[in-house]
């Protein structure tokens, strides 16, 4: 992508995370553009990308919108994911370079800061956690895995069943407790990688995603 169409994925990306678009608002390129503050032809290259990631969706119409998911959609995105990310697990503790395992704890420290996030000016204590700084690492730290596991089909699958606006919003429905024991499943993964274990790996993350769906459904009284 040229680099407005990059600002423009991440500007709507952006918005569509946070909730500015809302799930099954239709959203004419004009809105998209005029968001962005940029053309049309930048924001329609964005759109394909994010159509492509499952962030939007078009209609038989070929209007944009926001995908809504229904309870189903999601429990079945949650088991799959469980399924996929515990399979790259298990090929990654065999795989894994020691400069991944070196990014991995990287990442950790940087999910460490964004939960022990300290408020400016505050004098005192903890303030809320960095939603965006947590969700950002966990990001970078699932993508350290994916490219330790080697295997350009699990990508795919992955890329297709994880919906990041589900993932964005069970975060952003954390308690710090819950973002703590996350985290602990992270450092775990990464014991489990350093040893070269698979079965070990492969049981901490499918129970890490299980926590993930359940921490979700109870955010929305399911």
């Amino acid at each position: 992508m040229s680099k407005a169409s990059q600002e423009a994925y991440r500007k709507i990306r952006a918005g569509v995370l946070s909730g500015h678009f809302p799930p099954g608002q239709f959203v004419p390129e004009d809105e998209f553009a005029q968001f962005c503050g940029l053309s049309r032809t930048p924001v329609r290259e964005a759109i394909a990308e994010l159509v492509a990631e499952m962030l939007l969706q078009r209609s038989d119409t070929n209007r944009v919108f926001v995908p809504v998911w229904s309870d189903e959609d999601e429990e079945e995105m949650f088991t799959l994911r469980a399924m996929l990310e515990s399979r790259c697990a298990r090929r990654a503790a065999r795989l894994i370079t020691d400069e991944q395992i070196a990014a991995l704890k990287s990442h950790c420290d940087l999910i460490d800061a964004a939960i022990q996030r300290v408020d400016q000016g505050a004098g005192q204590g903890a303030g809320e956690p960095d939603v965006s700084g947590f969700v950002e690492g966990n990001r970078r730290f699932h993508a350290v895995i994916l490219a330790a596991a080697q295997s350009e089909r699990l990508g795919q699958l992955l890329r297709f069943v994880v919906s990041q606006v589900v993932v964005h919003r069970t975060a952003e429905q954390y308690t710090r407790a819950d973002m703590e024991q996350s985290q602990r499943d992270h450092r775990d993964l990464v014991s489990a990688f350093m040893v070269r274990d698979e079965e070990w790996a492969s049981a901490i993350t499918n129970t890490h995603i299980r926590r993930a769906a359940h921490a979700y459904k109870a955010s929305r009284g399911t």
